[in-house]
């Protein structure tokens, strides 16, 4: 599925950078014009992801009271092309994990903090939705497929940012990913905190970008 570490994308988060929530975040001047087709958009969202890139974090799974069930902290490098992804608990010690299905026992996907969705080529508006608003900010609704998988994704109309994505299995919504929160880094506002997780779950999982370079 999804991340968002996506769209008006990365950046690191320093004490002196100002966060904000996503709509105060985005309100640039209009990258696409309103006749923008589905294959632009994704080129746009493309466009905004460093070809090369280390990004620092950390995820943590948690109830919706709040008790922690799981913590992690990663290191995901982009560079020529190729994605490496080093994974450490809660003593520093790096942790095996399958690329296929959810990492460890977390709810979040290869998918989520790589985006390969969004390099599919199977693109189109998604035709029932098409264009809808998510926290407040009118977004075209787009479909990614893959063989037997598919991602909905919501790309803000105006700058290109993708704030929410849905991984669908026949058709219904397996699981969701959003983006709460952002920060500006050398004047690119990017995802600071995205939550994932199945629709109505006990359990949610954070993902918080903290660093890159």
């Amino acid at each position: 599925m999804i991340s968002l570490i996506a769209s008006v994308f990365f950046a690191a988060a320093t004490p002196a950078q100002e966060e904000s929530s996503v709509m105060e975040a985005l309100s640039e001047k209009p990258v696409f014009s309103e006749n923008a087709t589905a294959r632009e958009m994704i080129d746009g969202c493309r466009a905004m992801i460093p070809a090369d890139v280390e990004i620092r974090g950390h995820i943590n799974r948690r109830s919706r009271r709040g008790t922690e069930v799981a913590a992690y902290r990663y290191i995901l490098k982009r560079s020529n092309g190729k994605t490496d992804l080093t994974i450490f608990d809660k003593n520093g010690k790096s942790v095996e994990f399958k690329k296929e299905g959810r990492l460890l026992d977390t709810d979040i996907t290869w998918s989520d903090l790589t985006l390969d969705y969004l390099w599919w080529n199977d693109i189109s508006f998604d035709t029932v939705k098409e264009s809808e608003t998510t926290q407040g900010i009118i977004c075209r609704v787009l479909l990614l497929k893959n063989a037997d998988r598919t991602v909905r994704v919501w790309i803000d109309k105006r700058t290109g940012a993708m704030l929410q994505a849905h991984e669908l299995v026949k058709g219904e919504v397996k699981r969701e990913l959003f983006c709460t929160s952002l920060k500006k880094f050398d004047d690119r506002w990017a995802p600071k905190n995205i939550e994932v997780g199945p629709p109505g779950a006990k359990y949610r999982t954070k993902i918080v970008v903290e660093d890159v370079k």
